[in-house]
């Protein structure tokens, strides 16, 4: 057995910890340029820091990082002469304060570090110093080794990828999910539930990430209904913060599978929030990897893990496999998560998506490898 578990130097967690930040950056820098969904949501931050003394500057980011994005915060921060980059907000803040901190320490442009389109080259420098706050409860990206990055003329999401990204700090306060809208509760919570998912049947789990995969399932699926239907529920949104920095831990130390592989090609080809493209695939993901299994691998211990997956996510200690589909299933209408072609996705794309979902990085990591006509199957039954 061999395996490796890298994430942030510190992580802080608990409502109310928001009010930590102050001294802690001010340990870090004298200037930060703050990344944030909004100037709105960066104002109670903004009034901590200037209150210890730490200048700021306000890069904000309304829709998903890109190339030209990370660019553009790079030399806002060169120009304002900042020494530390902290990303507030969901993940598109989280991973453009990543990529832009890596880059002010780094030679050259962002398409020299990308995978796919870009030089691939290995990044050389620490970053400077980074403190990941995410606002929403779902894609782990405070933990995480890597940056998403859109790259709107060839239609892809690529990811600049580097241990050298983890940030000095993550700091998660449930408080700043409560007034999080049900539609964006539902994407982000689906989206922890398949990064705690998937990593737990995936070919590089580990006794690590399995522990912290088995608890967020069990938070994830007790309190991601009830974090949707009363937002204002602490226990509720407290698990599913905690469901989101497990699945964060685990798919930077493990690897996903089809469902992510699935939606970085489709987010990167369609205008889809990634969360619920993941959460409309995963049931048939499951569905379609189980029935491979059978088929090609019958003694599988992938089969027993998706028969656990099962009895978590149903608290059902006899709930089958085909139990755990139909709870996900079940939770995604609830939910009221559209399918695929709401987003613009025809049959005549299918080829197209079988192909980069194929070569994908996360779908390496699935715990069988399925034929073009079994990723077919998948995006009919979620069309």
């Amino acid at each position: 057995m061999k395996f490796e578990f890298a994430t942030a130097t510190q992580i802080i967690f608990g409502a109310g910890t928001l009010k930590q930040i102050g001294p802690l950056a001010r340990e870090m820098g004298r200037k930060a340029l703050v990344v944030a969904n909004s100037s709105e949501l960066a104002r109670p931050l903004l009034d901590i820091l200037a209150a210890q003394g730490v200048g700021t500057a306000v890069f904000t980011i309304a829709g998903e990082p890109t190339v030209a994005i990370v660019q553009q915060g790079t030399q806002q921060a060169r120009a304002e002469q900042c020494d530390l980059v902290i990303g507030l907000g969901g993940g598109s803040a989280m991973d453009t304060a990543k990529a832009v901190a890596i880059m002010l320490t780094n030679p050259g442009e962002p398409l020299d570090y990308l995978e796919v389109i870009g030089r691939g080259q290995s990044l050389s420098q620490p970053g400077l110093p980074c403190i990941a706050i995410p606002t929403t409860a779902g894609t782990g990206s405070e933990v995480t080794r890597n940056a998403v990055l859109g790259a709107p003329e060839q239609r892809v999401k690529v990811s600049m990828r580097s241990p050298l990204m983890l940030p000095r700090l993550a700091l998660v306060d449930p408080e700043l999910t409560y007034s999080l809208p049900p539609a964006i509760t539902a994407s982000t919570g689906l989206d922890a539930l398949t990064q705690n998912l998937e990593p737990f049947v995936s070919n590089k789990a580990n006794p690590l990430t399995d522990a912290v995969t088995r608890e967020g399932l069990r938070r994830a699926a007790r309190s991601l209904r009830r974090a949707f239907e009363q937002g204002d529920d602490p226990a509720a949104r407290e698990d599913m913060a905690l469901a989101s920095l497990f699945g964060g831990l685990a798919l930077a130390n493990a690897k996903l599978g089809v469902v992510h592989g699935f939606a970085s090609v489709v987010g990167g080809m369609f205008p889809a929030p990634h969360g619920a493209v993941c959460a409309v695939l995963l049931p048939h993901v499951m569905a379609v990897n189980v029935q491979a299994l059978q088929e090609r691998q019958p003694d599988s211990e992938f089969l027993r893990r998706y028969e656990e997956v099962a009895q978590i996510l149903t608290g059902s200690p006899k709930a089958t496999v085909a139990d755990g589909v139909a709870w996900v299933q079940e939770l995604g209408q609830a939910l009221r998560i559209p399918g695929l072609g709401t987003y613009g996705l025809t049959l005549e794309e299918f080829p197209d998506v079988i192909e980069k979902t194929a070569a994908a990085s996360s779908t390496q990591g699935n715990p069988i490898k399925l034929t073009s006509a079994e990723l077919q199957e998948i995006l009919k039954r979620a069309l």
